[in-house]
């Protein structure tokens, strides 16, 4: 056992002997230990709950002969965050986790690990530190939280979002919004449409390091300790087996991913993070190839926020295994093993679909005939850039720059009336090494919906989006503004022009002439973390991630 290095002959007493302060037996210290990697928080609901599956992890390792033994890391909760300087963590935190898992599991010379996920980029940062690791493991989300109900209808913290916008353009009272915040979110789950959390955990089953199904049972459903309990057993069998990251996590299981991502109209983080993973499993994967899977993959689930449906109906529906069903049967997917230990084909032979279900279309019948995340290049985004489109907005869109230099100046200026139907809001400095960190614009697109502007003005920016965003929206443009990209030379009245169908992003202009009298901004934070993060992270085009990888990964443009 790997773990023996650590616990095992009379050197290793001392060891023993802590270990042992924990409540370990000699007998315990025979068996592989077992690393549960918790992300655990109160401080918000979708990473509530896994105290509760941890124990049933635990509950299952023991019974399967293993040894486990928890530890705990960081959780930036976005919607709590969202439109303050505590966004600019979120993303980093994603670096963090995959960090302190990977330091604990080494550290500690662990056997085998189980991560529990909930929010954003604890799902994402597992899969890092499991493909650095390369230890039998698997990835357990915590599960989404159950929808509200608001005047007769379902409702997620997307509603609230857009309730800010429609409370200050007049079109709701306050007393009204706060029924809406009261009601939006009953309870421990990640947020119920298919955001970031959700489209994640659809991306792990697809990948592979999650088992089918375990992920779809809603965080507070009983069934979930039961799954919680089957994947501690499950994690036994892979290391026995000798089941690694490493023989999951291929370039056939990333297109996997990222068909997952474009069939339910996913958010476009998954990107970044689909990007991220494939780095720190040495597999090759460029910005484009996520275009192409998107023209090939029509989106045939009708989930928030473009569509009426939530992870729950999805899963009552017939789940990941029905949507895997159909993708397989259309050609669109590569058989490919699971941590089940049983390839994907075989996982998705066994879909049951509940009759009647409108959630997952039939591949003849969908909510559109392309994926859901576009990528275009031009000459405001010549490294490439992220754009998410619902299938009904306009695929053309041409109009004069109204700038701003942070997420805060663009809300206030819509809240005062500066940003008009035709404009094209371009946020810059916002960028992975601009803010830094690459906040998330769902304050300002949430406001913009709510305004009743969300078809009439389009906004762009070198920072991303939440899942929860809709509209016109382009985001994760690169190069960055913080380092000379041509978004840092666009001036108030510049004409923008997105074009959907020729995948092109361009302004009117010579940017480059400008360049001569611009100058890169003193970096915000001069210690700390984020003082760390803005020296080592890379173009969003590469993933956002930190560190240095083989030239022939990189990202060619």
């Amino acid at each position: 056992m790997h773990s023996d290095t650590i616990k095992k002959g009379i050197s290793r007493a001392p060891a023993r002997a802590m270990l042992k302060a924990t409540g370990l037996t000699d007998e315990d210290l025979k068996k592989p230990l077992v690393a549960i990697a918790n992300t655990w928080t109160e401080a918000g609901p979708c990473n509530y709950g896994l105290r509760d599956l941890a124990e049933k992890v635990k509950e299952g390792v023991r019974k399967a002969g293993g040894t486990p033994i928890e530890f705990n890391t960081i959780v930036v909760s976005d919607g709590i965050s969202m439109g303050t300087e505590g966004m600019k963590a979120s993303l980093v935190s994603r670096e963090v986790i995959a960090d302190s898992i990977e330091l604990a599991v080494r550290g500690h010379m662990f056997d085998a690990v189980v991560a529990l996920t909930g929010c954003d980029k604890t799902t994402p940062g597992a899969a890092m530190a499991l493909a650095r690791l390369d230890l039998p493991s698997l990835v357990l989300y915590g599960g989404s939280i159950m929808p509200g109900h608001f005047q007769g209808k379902d409702v997620t913290i997307q509603e609230v979002f857009e309730g800010v916008g429609s409370c200050a353009a007049g079109l709701m009272t306050e007393a009204d919004l706060t029924e809406l915040e009261n009601q939006a979110c009953p309870g421990a789950g990640s947020c119920g449409g298919q955001f970031t959390a959700n489209t994640m955990s659809a991306a792990m089953a697809f990948l592979g390091l999650s088992p089918m199904g375990a992920n779809d049972v809603p965080a507070l459903d009983p069934r979930k300790l039961d799954e919680a309990k089957r994947c501690g057993e499950l994690v036994m069998k892979i290391y026995n087996e000798g089941l690694k990251p490493s023989q999951i996590i291929t370039r056939k299981s990333l297109e996997n991913a990222i068909t997952s991502v474009m069939a339910t109209g996913g958010s476009t983080n998954a990107v970044l993070h689909l990007l991220a993973i494939a780095r720190e499993a040495n597999v090759p994967l460029t910005l484009d190839e996520f275009d192409v899977v998107s023209r090939k993959t029509p989106t045939v689930v009708d989930l928030k926020p473009g569509g009426r449906f939530v992870a729950p109906d999805m899963e009552q529906a017939g789940g990941m295994r029905l949507l895997a069903k159909r993708l397989m049967d259309a050609g669109l997917l590569r058989d490919a093993p699971t941590v089940t230990g049983r390839n994907l084909f075989v996982e998705a032979a066994e879909a049951v679909e509940t009759p009647g279900q409108q959630v997952i279309r039939p591949m003849d019948n969908p909510v559109k005939p392309f994926g859901g995340i576009v990528i275009l290049r031009g000459s405001l985004s010549p490294e490439g850039c992220v754009m998410k489109i619902s299938g009904h907005e306009t695929k053309y869109f041409q109009g004069p720059a109204k700038v701003f230099d942070s997420e805060e100046e663009t809300f206030e200026g819509l809240m005062k009336g500066d940003i008009k139907a035709g404009d094209v809001v371009v946020i810059r400095y916002v960028g992975p090494k601009g803010a830094p960190g690459m906040p998330e614009m769902l304050q300002v697109t949430g406001a913009i919906v709510g305004a009743g502007l969300g078809d009439k003005v389009a906004l762009i920016t070198d920072g991303r989006f939440s899942g929860a965003s809709h509209g016109l929206v382009v985001g994760h443009i690169a190069p960055e503004a913080a380092i000379g990209g041509p978004i840092a030379m666009i001036a108030n009245g510049d004409v923008i022009t997105i074009d959907v169908v020729n995948r092109t992003l361009n302004v009117e202009g010579n940017m480059q002439s400008r360049a001569t009298d611009w100058k890169a901004p003193e970096p915000r934070y001069k210690s700390g973390v984020f003082a760390k993060y803005w020296q080592t992270v890379s173009s969003a085009a590469h993933g956002a991630v930190t560190g240095s990888f083989p030239d022939e990964l990189a990202v060619k443009v």
